[in-house]
This record gives C-alpha cells, sequence and structure tokens, in this order.
C-alpha cells in the first residue's frame, strides 16, 4: 500500500504507543504498516513508564491515550516542558477540548479508522515541515475554474453549505468545498472557532469569551464548546 503521509522533505517519524489497552497498540500497529515514514521504538503501556523517555529530546510523536491508572495522558503532556506532537487515541470525546487546548495535533476516537489515522499523521507531517517547506497557499475552485489564494490574505473561513466564503479584507470569495476539508487540510495555520467558522491564527488581535477580533476588525464569534481551545490564540 502507498504511504500516503510522506511528503518529502519530512524526516522519519520516530513514535511511541502510550496506552494501557493492548488491544489499541494492535489496532495502531496494523494501520501504521502502511505508512513507511512513521517508525514505532517503543510501546508503553502506563503514562509513567513513558514519562523517563519523554523526558529526554529524541521522540518525534506519541499515540496517547487518555484513561490511564496512576497518570493520565493529559496529566502526562502537562509535565513535559517540551512535549513531542501528540496524536490522543481515546475511548471518550469529552477530553477533547482539553487535549487542543495542549496543542495536540489531533485526537481520534476508538475505535481507530485506517482513513481517520492517516487525515491525522497528514497534520503530524506537515508540522514537521520546515517553515520553508509549509504550505503559503491553496488552490480552491470558484466557479468553474481553479483559483490560488496566498494563506496570509485570508482572515477567516465561514462554512455556506457545500461552499465556504473566504473573507479578506472588505470582501469574501466563495469556494467549492466544506469547512470539514479546509480544517483538516489547513490544521496548523487555521483553528477551528465556532462551527461554521476557521480563522487564521496569525490575523487574531483580540480575544474574549465571547468573540475573536481579527485584524481587519471583523468580529468572529467563538463556538460554546470551543471557548477553551480559544483561549491559546493570543
Amino acid at each position: 500500500m502507498a504511504d500516503n503521509t510522506d511528503l518529502g522533505a519530512v524526516k522519519m517519524i520516530k513514535a511511541i504507543i502510550v496506552d494501557d489497552e493492548p488491544l489499541a497498540h494492535q489496532v495502531l500497529l496494523h494501520h501504521l504498516t502502511a505508512h513507511s515514514n512513521i517508525n514505532v521504538v517503543g510501546q508503553y503501556y502506563s503514562a509513567k513508564d513513558a514519562l523517563c523517555v519523554l523526558a529526554e529530546p529524541g521522540i518525534d510523536l506519541v499515540f496517547l491515550d487518555i484513561n490511564m491508572p496512576e497518570l493520565t495522558g493529559l496529566e502526562l503532556l502537562k509535565a513535559l516542558a517540551n512535549p513531542p506532537q501528540v496524536i490522543i487515541n481515546s475511548a471518550y470525546q469529552e477530553y477533547a477540548l482539553a487535549g487542543f487546548d495542549l496543542n495536540v495535533t489531533d485526537y481520534l476516537l476508538k475505535p481507530v479508522s485506517a482513513s481517520r489515522l492517516e487525515q491525522a499523521l497528514s497534520k503530524v507531517c506537515q508540522r514537521a515541515l520546515p517553515l520553508e517547506h509549509q504550505s503559503k497557499d491553496i488552490t480552491l475552485k470558484v466557479d468553474r475554474e481553479k483559483r490560488k489564494f496566498a494563506l496570509d490574505t485570508i482572515e477567516y473561513i465561514e462554512a455556506y453549505g457545500n461552499y465556504v466564503k473566504l473573507h479578506q479584507a472588505d470582501s469574501f470569495i466563495l469556494a467549492t468545498t466544506t469547512l470539514k476539508q479546509l480544517n483538516e487540510q489547513l490544521a496548523g495555520t487555521f483553528i477551528q472557532i465556532h462551527k461554521s467558522y476557521l480563522i487564521n491564527k496569525n490575523k487574531v488581535t483580540a480575544v474574549n469569551h465571547e468573540y475573536v477580533e481579527l485584524t481587519t476588525g471583523a468580529v468572529v464569534k467563538i463556538g460554546k464548546s470551543y471557548k477553551e481551545l480559544s483561549r491559546t490564540l493570543l
């Protein structure tokens, strides 16, 4: 099977699995056989056992469970001064906001599917790219043609059915894609703060518990379930 997450400029990624369920290890290892640039160098069945290896540099990615005895996955993350990239692999979705507040790369619900893991690994590879290799633009379909947009010109993106509105300065352009697709594609530069909005993190000038203000003066509402995540914007 082809490796869909190897982006050329990304080095081999050293990963460990931290989960108290043996079956979770087996599922991840099975799916990871399709991704030759992910090298699993350690498996741990408690967060406490993984603490020492993560205290030293060398690990690029952790597949991390939340509910574990003695030390939870979130407690492990909080204990690390410089944590590597983290993909949370949990049976409980209620910890998602707490995870993203700790800057995890993605949050997967068990049982993890191959396609969902592939999406998460694409985000890992994008974050791992040196800045000079990271995408600075995006190509989208507008009417019957494809158009390229520089990411630094887009303030925020608004869901509009099977389309999105790309808000640039005082105008917007309607493009044929969905907010969900762009959220996956633009992870790292844009962040979702409402079920209908992605905002460019580099354009944020002010944040409170109700809204985000952007460089043009535009005000974007923060959704109730995104309030914790929005605290990381400034």
